[in-house]
């Protein structure tokens, strides 16, 4: 025993100092905390209590903060950044403001995207709440931040008008806006949801998600979840599914939407989403649902491809219906493009940053709408709430964004700079590859002038 404890002894005392010797001698990482409130205390605490970064300055906008030193952390002005990235070699600065608005946040990360510096964030309010801020939680800056525009705040009586208590049934359920819908839609309690999809595992993996969501949930065991492989486009498989499970609400995102796919591919996008949805349209009539709601797009405005013109067509023909005064409400959500969704250029950026680029642009001059996807599934379920029979619902999603700058913004902001004929030292170059077949240069999501507020 005593030859053990000796043994065992040594080795601990050995393995303790070596692990200090090494953290002492390893060098962190200099880094500058943005804000200096809560969450900037304790993430400085854990950089502190870690061996990877060493925070060497707070910044902070507020002016009660400045010259106060913070866990021996000095709190210094925004005006100062420049000076201390150059004093302590720092390559990154970490924002810790939760609680500001997106619109806030645009405002800082404009200034600090000509600083030669990566910038990263902490969680929102919510994770800083549940004490989770720590080095690990330290992640890439939301794109919605760049955007600059406050989140539209849904209306719960809205929200829950053709939802709670009713049976809900979701088409392109497996898609990225389709799951974003189903996800919401559990959380204001209906008595059933029907997921529909012909992409198997996508379905597989959202009725997963769901079933594991509602365990947790106080009811949740109450509402029943239905995943459905099938086509739109197979009459009977539509009329039985609305018949059986006696649907009230139908939430149509079944479509194809990559322009240069369906560019392709005409006589699929033309059977899916024209013919689709007219097949989906007259089950739901026939068998009385109340709400009908076909997710649209900005291309369906004057369309120059086909994607455009088979979604416009889509909404002509429940526009067409809805004049036949059936018991079924039509109405359409028309937004720009989806952040997160499949296909999205945001994670495509992302990706050609972190390999190094080239960055590809299609067009110097190309401007598009954004919005986040819990915001297009908010906005669809509140459309078909408000819908009289006929309507196009537009978010007002106010200027559009130029596709160049919002490039040249997350090279920056990733501790980049743009390589160009001005700047031939730089690290990432923007190539322009040129429109795709029928792509535009500049959305609209307006065909009329007769608009009104809601």
């Amino acid at each position: 025993m005593i030859a053990l404890l000796l043994i065992g002894g040594v080795r601990f005392l050995a393995k303790v100092l070596l692990q200090s010797l090494i953290q002492n001698f390893r060098p962190k990482e200099p880094v500058i905390i943005y804000g200096a409130g809560s969450s900037g205390m304790q993430l400085l605490v854990a950089l502190q209590n870690g061996d990877q970064y060493l925070p060497v300055a707070f910044v902070d906008d507020s002016h009660n903060m400045l010259g106060n030193t913070v866990h021996g952390i000095r709190v210094y002005s925004p005006n100062s950044l420049y000076e201390l990235i150059e004093s302590y070699s720092v390559r990154q600065i970490f924002l810790a403001i939760p609680s500001a608005t997106h619109g806030e946040r645009k405002e800082i990360l404009n200034r600090l995207e000509h600083l030669p510096v990566h910038v990263k964030t902490v969680p929102d309010l919510f994770d800083m709440v549940s004490g989770k801020v720590g080095v690990d939680e330290i992640r890439e800056i939301d794109i919605e931040d760049l955007l600059g525009r406050d989140i539209v705040p849904p209306n719960p009586e809205l929200l829950g008008a053709c939802i709670t208590a009713q049976s809900v049934m979701v088409t392109g359920a497996g898609g990225s806006i389709g799951s974003e819908l189903c996800r919401q839609i559990i959380e204001i309690n209906p008595s059933r949801l029907v997921l529909l999809d012909s992409f198997e595992f996508g379905l597989y993996k959202l009725e997963a998600e769901l079933v594991e969501k509602l365990q947790g949930v106080e009811g949740g065991d109450k509402i029943e979840i239905v995943a459905l492989l099938g086509s739109i486009g197979n009459r009977l498989q539509m009329e039985h599914a609305i018949k059986t499970f006696e649907v009230d609400t139908l939430y149509h995102a079944a479509a194809y939407k990559q322009v240069p796919m369906v560019e392709k591919n005409v006589v699929e996008g033309v059977q899916n989403n024209i013919f689709g949805t007219l097949v989906s349209a007259q089950a739901a009539e026939k068998f009385k649902v109340k709400n009908f709601v076909l997710i649209s797009t900005d291309k369906a405005v004057r369309p120059t491809n086909i994607m455009g013109a088979t979604k416009r067509f889509a909404e002509q023909v429940l526009q067409a219906m809805a004049v036949r005064k059936s018991s079924t409400k039509f109405s359409m959500v028309r937004f720009g493009n989806v952040l997160g969704s499949s296909g999205s250029v945001v994670p495509l950026f992302r990706h050609q940053i972190s390999i190094g680029g080239p960055v590809t642009v299609t067009h110097p001059e190309v401007t598009r709408y954004f919005m986040t996807v819990q915001e297009a599934a908010q906005l669809v379920i509140q459309a078909g709430s408000m819908a009289s029979g006929g309507d196009v619902f537009v978010l007002d999603m106010l200027e559009p964004i130029k596709i160049i700058d919002l490039a040249k913004k997350m090279v920056h902001l990733m501790g980049y700079e743009v390589k160009d004929e001005n700047s031939y030292r730089g690290d990432i170059a923007i190539e322009y590859t040129g429109l795709r077949p029928g792509e535009k240069l500049y959305e609209e999501l307006l065909i009329g002038e007769s608009v009104s507020g809601t």
